[in-house]
């Protein structure tokens, strides 16, 4: 099939990835604009980007959709399906009218479950044992359109969002080369989604970051987990922040909420109910390091309590 491919973060690659092996012609990568990245703020293609560029195939990074240029270059290419993965805009009924096998995308959740930017990360942080990946039709909505195919994979308790990212990107790939065969066979039928069974995944910003001790230890295990790699779970200690990259239940260890117990040179934090157990930490302009190694050179005061 003639595709134009629309993505641009590590989420996106695998798709591409997975319709050149099929076989499919991807004519046209469409990929957001280089950003700064790092100390010297330097130009960064995006992961599609450079994916693309290795395969030899064209790329185009409009600031708008909308003022005719994306779907001029479009029609010019005349695909014969667009496959949208994480783009980051919006298309406009211009562009999702010119494919005859429409616009697909691979939506990482179980629609219509978490509709929005980030529903890997509050799947994990609401402690969810279910997810999975979802090909559709776009709509001028919010992943709102008619649903395609699914797969459906467990959560493990301790897995992080990133870890579920990886796992779902290489889902979802393999999900998107099933589709696009399902609607050349004219094998799959749409089906529309309820839209009382929705809920919106915002997108992820550090204001979430901050631990609330007074929760039970799952859902601050939770917190944790769903906030790898970022924005990260933090709270302070001695006056700084420290970051929370991994954590452990201990139903067994209680106290007052916040306050740490050391145990055997473990060291945990009491919730509103049970306590975790600081893993791996970050203090404030530091490395990551493992808690009873951090504590070991900043000791607990007496009745040590996390703000």
């Amino acid at each position: 099939m003639r595709i134009i491919f629309m993505g641009t973060p590590d989420f996106a690659a695998p798709c591409l990835q997975a319709l050149l092996d099929a076989g499919h012609q991807v004519c046209g990568v469409f990929t957001q604009p280089d950003k700064p990245k790092g100390r010297g703020y330097a130009l960064t293609p995006p992961p599609v980007k450079e994916l693309a560029l290795r395969h030899g195939l064209e790329v185009f990074q409009p600031k708008t959709l909308r003022d005719g240029q994306a779907a001029a270059i479009i029609a010019e290419k005349q695909p014969e399906m667009i496959v949208v993965v994480a783009y980051g805009k919006i298309l406009p009924k211009e562009i999702l009218d010119l494919p005859p096998y429409g616009c697909v995308n691979v939506h990482a959740s179980l629609l219509p479950r978490y509709r929005g930017a980030a529903p890997i990360q509050w799947s994990v942080i609401n402690g969810d044992s279910m997810t999975g990946v979802t090909t559709m039709y776009m709509a001028e909505g919010l992943d709102t359109g008619d649903m395609l195919l699914q797969a459906e994979t467990p959560i493990d308790p301790e897995e992080t969002a990133g870890e579920l990212h990886d796992r779902l990107a290489q889902m979802g790939a393999k999900l998107m080369v099933e589709t696009a065969a399902a609607l050349e066979a004219h094998a799959v039928e749409r089906r529309a989604q309820d839209d009382s069974l929705s809920c919106y995944a915002e997108m992820l910003h550090k204001g979430l970051s901050k631990i609330d001790w007074n929760k039970p230890a799952q859902t601050v295990h939770n917190l944790v987990r769903g906030l790898s790699p970022w924005p990260v779970a933090s709270t302070v200690y001695h006056g700084k922040g420290l970051k929370i990259h991994k954590t452990a239940i201990n139903p067994e260890i209680r106290g007052a909420a916040g306050v740490m117990i050391e145990k055997n040179g473990q060291y945990f934090v009491c919730c509103g109910e049970g306590a975790v157990e600081l893993l791996t930490v970050q203090y404030e302009g530091g490395k990551r390091m493992a808690g009873k190694d951090f504590f070991r050179g900043h000791p607990l005061e007496p009745n040590e309590t996390l703000a």
